[in-house]
């Protein structure tokens, strides 16, 4: 949880700082790199895990109102999380100053006490276990912070500098991701002589019998409308991004209304699955836009001016596509998820390449290397390809 925690937040941060250093949001950062129509797909990729993130919001405080009050009340918390989750998302500035004012010193005690509770609680771990399993739960830490990392430009790009980017979203994801790890793996272990579920009832077991328990949990579900509000919003943006003419009000609406009917469908243990999806996707992406700023640009450029500049339209950029979609079929090789159809296919792809090289197992960790790799060896020869034509 450490470590994952760590590696995600410095990816995540890294990508960040390319958007304070140019003021440029992050799908405008991706244009200059892929080329304006080949940005269009990570586009869409986000649009996909924003929502998804928003149904999974939904969701969650749902379980936990509905653990309060009855599970026959799940139905009204979920429509009462949309309504007010889409609500905020249509006037998102002053929902934003509200909860950086008020909500986020609440969230900011909830967690602390959840996490000295969990400790004196007592923790029941099982007697055996083994390090078989360690990198791809490393992986799947990793992912968490990293879903960002198509994200991060956008408010990054007002920081005051690069070096509080590093700190601020650096340090800051580090530090939330490991305690809310650690929370979660502690309330499900400290069930003090209960039966230990190794599932979501599980966790909220394992809070709710904290003194005041309840309590903290309620001030983290209002805090999960803050996040089902910025994914809700951020979807919206991205659908503006790809078709301006769309109002950013309904389509907030819309959204909101169909994550709400994901949240009554969604299947909670299929959650570690979503991760190691979104990792596929966004892990590799990540490194080779870090990549290509930190290492391809001051290498192959002579200075500053000479510098991709992101907001300006580019053609599309086939060549950089590639380390894209290496670091795809690396990562997926290594942790095919289960997902029908998709996992059943790189398990298959998995069994004829089970000579190609890992690092420590970890399917983020190799992906990162070899994206790294392949971005600098294809900035180096689109260089070459494209220096005579300026």
């Amino acid at each position: 949880m450490i470590l994952g925690s760590i590696v995600g937040s410095a990816l995540l941060a890294a990508a960040a700082v390319t958007s304070s250093a140019t003021g440029a949001p992050s799908m405008v950062m991706l244009r200059g790199l892929l080329g304006r129509r080949m940005s269009y797909l990570p586009s869409v990729l986000n649009i996909a895990q924003c929502f998804g993130w928003a149904a999974l919001e939904i969701f969650v405080i749902a379980a936990v109102g509905s653990r309060l009050t009855g599970e026959h009340t799940r139905l009204w918390w979920t429509l009462g999380a949309a309504l007010v989750a889409g609500a905020l998302a249509v006037r998102p500035l002053h929902t934003a100053a509200i909860v950086r004012r008020y909500l986020t010193w609440l969230v900011i005690a909830a967690t602390a006490y959840l996490l000295i509770a969990v400790i004196n609680a007592g923790v029941h771990m099982p007697a055996t276990g083994s390090w078989q399993l360690f990198w791809p739960a490393f992986d799947v830490v990793v992912a968490m912070p990293v879903s960002w990392a198509v994200l991060a430009g956008d408010w990054s790009r007002h920081s005051r500098s690069n070096r509080a980017t590093l700190i601020g979203v650096g340090g800051g994801y580090a530090i939330a991701s490991t305690v809310c790890f650690i929370i979660g793996v502690l309330a499900v272990f400290s069930s003090q002589g209960l039966a230990v579920e190794y599932t979501a009832s599980g966790f909220l077991n394992g809070l709710m019998i904290l003194p005041v328990g309840a309590l903290a949990l309620i001030v983290l579900a209002v805090d999960e409308l803050d996040e089902a509000f910025a994914n809700v919003y951020s979807t919206a943006i991205s659908l503006q991004n790809l078709q301006p003419r769309i109002d950013r009000r309904v389509a907030a609406v819309l959204i909101t209304a169909a994550a709400a009917v994901c949240a009554l469908l969604i299947d909670i243990e299929s959650y570690e699955t979503f991760l190691l999806v979104i990792g596929a996707v966004f892990v590799p992406l990540a490194a080779m836009l870090v990549t290509d700023w930190f290492v391809v640009s001051p290498l192959v450029r002579s200075n500053a001016h000479s510098r991709i500049t992101p907001w300006q339209p580019q053609r599309m950029r086939w060549m950089y596509v590639m380390p894209w979609v290496f670091g795809i079929f690396v990562y997926s090789r290594m942790s095919p998820g289960a997902v029908p159809g998709w996992s059943q296919m790189w398990s298959g792809v998995a069994a004829h390449t089970a000579g190609l090289p890992t690092l420590l197992g970890s399917a983020t960790l190799t992906t990162v290397v070899f994206t790294a790799a392949a971005t600098v060896g294809i900035g180096a020869l689109h260089h070459r390809i494209v220096r005579p034509h300026h």
